[in-house]
């Protein structure tokens, strides 16, 4: 080093309260939103990798949902009672609803909580409000997955519904070689029609019953699929 030159240094205590001095950088800090990779699970807890040889720890009581090692997480960072560096999964208190979108926008997040009645939870930019409605979403979206959607509406209190489904005049034609594809699959024939309930079609094509009668109609409209005593017919 030259005179005049800094060198940055960060000291904190680690799960062993043992007080650390490093000048590496680490991949967050205090008071961050970070989305850090578990990389082990113990009897106290978890640690994540956040740039230093010893792990971020993240108590048991901080892990909102199973852990899986090898998974990053979006998780808040934050110094406990001891004067421990520490993690939690809880950061829902820590987002903002001031983001800059607006309706159609296509936004990416990290999704934090699901609950099967509300919804997925989604920290859109890893720190604005976010959400995907039960009918917004087919496939199992999971904690820590990261996630591309649409904007549908932006809230009076400026937070997002979200859906992770195109604009219905494009969808249409996802959704209609997602069929096609079935079809080609099982001999050219789809068993499933118009008249199947709403839950077989979810289970096995991920689409809401009225996606699939959109996906169908235009199939049947442009004479690649005819109707049979079997289902629906593929015309090659």
């Amino acid at each position: 080093m030259h005179e005049g030159d800094y060198l940055d240094v960060f000291i904190y205590r680690d799960s062993e309260d043992r007080l650390i001095a490093t000048t590496r950088k680490t991949l967050a800090v205090v008071g961050d939103l970070a989305y850090l990779k578990v990389t082990a699970k113990t009897k106290i807890g978890a640690f994540l990798d956040f740039g230093l040889e010893r792990g971020l720890f993240l108590p048991f009581s901080e892990q909102k949902f199973p852990l899986e090692i090898g998974q990053a997480y979006l998780v808040y960072v934050y110094v406990d009672k001891s004067g421990r560096l520490s993690c939690t999964t809880d950061i829902y208190k820590h987002l903002s609803s001031n983001g800059p979108y607006h309706k159609d926008d296509k936004v990416v997040g990290t999704i934090y909580s699901v609950n099967k009645e509300l919804g997925v939870f989604v920290a859109v930019d890893n720190k604005y409000f976010g959400l995907i409605p039960p009918n917004e979403y087919f496939a199992e979206l999971k904690h820590g997955t990261v996630v591309e959607a649409r904007v549908i509406r932006v809230r009076e209190d400026g937070k997002l519904d979200l859906s992770t489904r195109q604009l219905s005049y494009q969808q249409i034609d996802i959704d209609a070689e997602t069929l096609l594809s079935a079809m080609e699959a099982n001999q050219g024939v789809l068993s499933l029609t118009e008249s199947a309930s709403p839950e077989a079609i979810e289970h096995t094509f991920h689409m809401s019953k009225a996606a699939f009668k959109r996906a169908v109609g235009g199939l049947l409209k442009s004479k690649r699929i005819i109707k049979h005593e079997d289902g629906l017919l593929h015309k090659a």
